[in-house]
């Protein structure tokens, strides 16, 4: 059977207004009862094959993840401004970074709603697969951030060690640095958790790197509990601290967007994948299984054996079945090809032609 399925086959591209997104009752084991109740939805509201409903779903994923960004960009929005009045009235260079890191964090929301609104465009002839992939080139711009962030924060640190500064007004300045921690935190959370919730990598790079930002603010507090007690030194130790930590930040946010960018995928994925191809009536065995993002979709290749002595219009309907038990099985697939092989007793290869081209 062939290693690599061929550019011909089943393959249509879905967007089913249930929602895979959750998974169907029968996906997360509710019992017989949620199976039961899942059937009868899927009957009386079944699957759509309309290319109009793959765009209304890519569409409806888009939004939340624009959503988020622009609630995330007034939350730190708010915050910069709230510091930069108080470094007017304490002239903080401290609080006057981390403002200015704020800012720069919020900015971020830029190439990622960019990226957002490419990926609702439909596919070209010189795009075919869409512009989906927008999403992993914003997560290589948020993760130049970060590490643009990290080289700050301990350029800073040294600074202020060389040369030390001293901070007034220091009860208004650790009330900025707490509304600086809590917005960040309050954003970092969100952007990660709808980022996961869309399948989105850029998205989690970015609360990733709100994440830093409140470890930033938390050094500004720390630096005016140590100025408070006399300890010249307490800021840009704490300073370099923090840029330890962004850089370990930055660590994990490069390995997620480098996974992206290099097609891996989750293996508990391939193993869903497998075994609901395994368990479709007519699929005798499985052969390659392939997945890979575009965006915050997935795209799904794979090969079935099937009876030789099936007809074309029978080896159809296994892939049509296997195509649909994927996209129950998977959650956020947007498409599914499937190459149905013949069975072959041992030793016959009905793809011998192409095996100078493997």
């Amino acid at each position: 059977m062939s290693r690599t399925p061929p550019t011909h086959g089943h393959g249509h591209e879905h967007g089913h207004g249930h929602g895979h997104e959750h998974g169907h009752g029968h996906q997360h084991g509710h019992g017989s009862r949620g199976r039961v109740w899942a059937r009868i939805r899927h009957a009386l509201r079944p699957h759509s094959h309309e290319a109009a409903d793959k765009v209304d779903a890519a569409m409806e994923t888009s939004a939340e993840g624009l959503r988020a960004l622009w609630i995330s960009l007034a939350v730190l929005g708010f915050t910069a401004v709230v510091q930069a009045a108080v470094v007017a009235v304490s002239g903080s260079v401290a609080l006057l970074g981390d403002t200015m890191h704020n800012a720069a964090d919020a900015l971020t929301a830029v190439p990622l709603a960019i990226a957002f609104l490419l990926g609702r465009r439909a596919p070209t002839r010189r795009y075919t697969y869409g512009y989906g992939r927008a999403e992993d080139l914003a997560g290589v711009v948020i993760v130049l951030v970060i590490a643009a962030s990290a080289a700050l924060a301990a350029y800073e640190a040294v600074d202020r060690l060389v040369h030390p500064r001293p901070v007034s007004n220091l009860l208004a300045v650790a009330g900025a640095a707490v509304v600086g921690f809590v917005g960040n935190q309050w954003v970092a959370q969100y952007r990660i958790r709808v980022g996961r919730k869309i399948g989105s990598a850029a998205l989690v790079a970015d609360g990733l790197h709100a994440r830093t930002d409140a470890l930033t603010s938390l050094a500004v507090l720390a630096a005016a509990g140590g100025a408070a007690a006399g300890w010249r030194w307490a800021d840009p130790v704490v300073g370099l601290l923090i840029a330890v930590v962004i850089l370990a930040v930055l660590r994990q946010a490069a390995r997620e967007v480098g996974r992206r960018l290099m097609d891996a995928v989750d293996p508990a994925l391939v193993d869903q994948a497998e075994a609901a191809l395994r368990a479709t009536p007519g699929v005798l065995d499985v052969g390659e299984i392939r997945l890979r993002w575009i965006g915050h979709r997935l795209r799904a290749e794979c090969a079935v054996v099937v009876d030789a002595d099936a007809t074309v219009l029978q080896a159809h309907g296994v892939a049509v079945n296997v195509e649909h038990a994927l996209l129950h099985a998977i959650p956020r697939l947007a498409a599914a090809h499937v190459h149905a092989d013949p069975y072959a007793p041992e030793g016959v290869d009905h793809h011998l032609i192409l095996a100078a081209h493997r």
